[in-house]
């Protein structure tokens, strides 16, 4: 039997073991219902007296808390409010996050997530996942052996130490793995047993946070070097032995580490970046949309991406396959996309540090075909006036840098621009949408990071879609466990993003959004998980054959759903018992 009991079905009706009772079992997140005990289930289970005598059902529960939650005006008191939520009954927080994605995506989530991060010390109120420090090594197998679940099958990890775009969160950073993995069990259905974030604390260089009194973390600078390398190393092997059949995301990473550890270990277990590759295939999504709504033909695209990140680059990455496998090559296909870092267009006549960029250095000849040639401007403007792109991206994390100018330069020579500033929180986007719409007369098609509010303009209403990872990795990572696939490959992410593209309707594009209503965040992650899955097939990554027809069914049926079952406090007849088929919880 598994730690946190399991399903039967015992005489025809499923039910769940539990192993506690009394006031012990109330105040157990994954097993409590708070006032929708039954009258028998109180009998049973020694909780007669310690509940108020109406039986709810989950709706009025879910009803309540919305209502409370509701109440707070502040963002992050609603963030405050939906932890404790979730730390105290989970099946009820997960029911009220379904119910209520749009209105609550933003709390649990970019951008209060960021907040919340910066704070995290501060509003501080029971742990959760696993910290991994420096003073564990030698030891982080046993370490892990302390999860609280036995059967983990994905786990979001980060270093924090580019906590979306505000930089070393020190111990805060942990925020974003809860975050995504709420997000992983609401649009998914992946159970919340079978997830674990993880903080890699290796300490941090953010002075405020050393400084603080209250801060939680490992108080150090940040570890760096071989002695960094060899904790993530043993933490990784330590993963394999102790979750084999688990999923790492990478979260949060140094560029420079995020590509090193995305590269090192994709073979040793299955693992990717969703800030590399899982961004990479939001913007492929918003080119292959914006490309039937102007039609412009996707070779024909020309693309600047300001941030050469681990963001920027990914992007780079999986727009250079598609725009390959639309036919362009050559010299086209170098001149399609064009990156800037913080010193300005990426051209090899000037040294490039990091390796990551320099498959995006445009040779000196032709940034000099271009006007672009050494001793000329090269920033963004300069950029734009040169090569009249079709896209802007924005991965830099610098709000306000896609100025009037830059967007009226790029509108003065493209019909129908799509500008996408995709950096969280909304802080750090490098334009609002309500800017962007008014410098070019209404005609862009804007995509943002973070949700933005529908943007009026000579009298039309303009939805501004979330071109957000959470399109993605919820659909990649259950696609991954479906499939038990080996590996994760960039061509896995391109099915992804091919599949979210065709989830965008006509009746989005006809309200200016590139991309679906986060209230159809379950729908679409659905269809990219039977995307991914079917990749995982055709490239040969899969440990579970799955025939294309089969695929659909299996990925609805591993999709776990919030909802209370009837209890028993033992199974008193092991005869009359068989395991049930359905998921245990």
């Amino acid at each position: 039997m598994e730690r946190y009991g399991l399903r039967f079905e015992v005489g025809g009706r499923t039910r769940l073991t539990v192993p506690y009772r009394g006031a012990r079992l109330l105040r157990h997140p994954m097993f409590t219902k708070g006032t929708a005990f039954t009258k028998e289930e109180r009998q049973t289970l020694g909780l007669e007296g310690l509940l108020p005598h109406a039986v709810s059902t989950m709706e009025q529960q879910s009803r309540r808390v919305y209502l409370n939650i509701t109440r707070k005006k502040d963002p992050l008191e609603k963030y405050i409010g939906l932890a404790a939520l979730q730390d105290r009954n989970e099946y009820l927080f997960y029911r009220v996050l379904i119910d209520h994605i749009e209105e609550f995506l933003p709390i649990v989530y970019t951008p209060t997530v960021g907040q919340a991060c910066q704070e995290f010390s501060h509003i501080f109120r029971r742990a959760r996942g696993i910290w991994i420090t420096p003073e564990h090594r030698g030891h982080i197998k046993d370490v892990l052996g302390n999860a609280p679940f036995d059967d983990v099958r994905l786990i979001v990890v980060t270093d924090n130490e580019r906590i979306l775009g505000l930089g070393d969160q020190g111990a805060g950073g942990m925020g974003i793995p809860i975050g995504k993995l709420a997000l992983y069990t609401a649009a998914a259905g992946i159970p919340p047993w079978q997830t674990l974030p993880i903080s890699l604390d290796v300490g941090t260089d953010n002075q405020d946070l050393l400084k603080d009194e209250l801060y939680l973390g490992w108080r150090a600078p940040r570890l760096r070097g071989s002695e960094y390398e060899s904790l993530v190393d043993e933490f990784v092997h330590a993963v394999v032995l102790r979750f084999p059949k688990a999923i790492l995301q990478w979260e949060d990473f140094k560029k420079v580490n995020a590509f090193n550890l995305l590269d090192r270990y994709r073979k040793v277990l299955t693992s990717f970046n969703d800030d590399i590759q899982g961004t990479s295939a939001v913007g492929v999504a918003g080119m292959l949309v914006g490309s039937r709504a102007t039609g412009v033909a996707v070779k024909d695209q020309r693309i600047v991406i300001l941030g050469a990140g681990a963001a920027g680059i990914g992007i780079a990455r999986l727009l250079r396959d598609a725009l390959r496998r639309a036919g362009q090559e050559g010299k086209g296909l170098i001149t399609a996309i064009a990156n800037l870092d913080t010193k300005g267009f990426l051209v090899d006549d000037v040294p490039i540090q990091d390796v990551h960029k320099r498959a995006f250095a445009w040779p000196s000849a032709l940034a000099e075909k271009h006007g672009l040639g050494p001793g000329k401007p090269r920033d963004l403007l300069a950029v734009v006036k040169a090569l009249r792109p079709t896209m802007l991206i924005g991965t830099s994390g610098q709000p306000g840098v896609f100025t009037e100018d830059v967007i009226r330069e790029m509108a003065a020579h493209t019909e129908c621009p799509l500008v996408f500033p995709m950096s969280n929180p909304t802080s750090k986007s490098e334009a609002t949408p309500a800017d962007i719409l008014r410098w070019t007369d209404g005609r862009a098609l804007v995509a943002t990071g973070s949700p933005f509010d529908p943007v009026s303009h000579q009298g039309r209403t303009h939805l501004i879609g979330q071109g957000n990872n959470s399109f993605i990795f919820p659909g990649m990572g259950l696609g991954l466990l479906v499939a038990e696939a080996r590996e994760v490959t960039d061509g896995l992410f391109a099915a992804a993003a091919r599949r979210l593209a065709d989830e965008v309707h006509p009746e989005d594009l006809a309200a200016g959004s590139l991309f679906p209503p986060t209230s159809q965040i379950r729908r679409v992650t659905r269809a990219v998980a039977e995307a991914v899955a079917l990749e995982a097939q055709r490239e040969g990554l899969a440990k579970r054959e799955l025939a294309p027809s089969e695929i659909p069914r299996v990925v609805a049926e591993a999709m776990w759903d919030p909802a209370y079952l009837p209890m028993d406090p033992t199974i008193l007849d092991p005869s009359e018992v068989r395991p049930s088929m359905a998921r245990h919880g």
